[in-house]
């Protein structure tokens, strides 16, 4: 067999393959899909607070004047925040860098009030 005759042997056996697997897919029973997307909202896992948060910003403007919707908003900040304590209490006491105890030189630029050194 000589190459002109492999590769056209090779030609129709994929030509063959690509066939069959187009008839399988061609053939196949899809049945619907069904997916848990944005819209189909769970019912079993209602929160009244996030519907109430919904509602609020569908009233545009109109929301920071609305009494519910400013007990809404409180409730979703200490739910996400937890309790209200001031920052100073939640956070460690900071403690200074050390200072070192004597001026050391370090090598770099002469500082401005210094006279320039003369190099011969």
């Amino acid at each position: 067999m000589d190459g002109k005759m492999l590769a056209r042997l090779g030609a129709l056996v994929f030509i063959a393959i690509a066939i069959t697997a187009t008839a399988i897919e061609m053939n196949r029973n899809e049945g619907p899909v069904e997916s848990w997307g944005p819209s189909q909202p769970n019912m079993a896992l209602s929160d009244p607070l996030r519907d109430e948060l919904f509602r609020c910003q569908a009233l545009g403007e109109a929301g920071p004047r609305d009494p519910a919707c400013l007990r809404a908003w409180a409730d979703n900040r200490r739910r996400f925040l937890g309790p209200e304590t001031p920052p100073a209490e939640r956070r460690p006491e900071a403690t200074p860098a050390p200072r070192p105890a004597t001026e050391t030189t370090l090598p770099g630029p002469p500082a401005a009030d210094s006279p320039p050194a003369e190099t011969r």
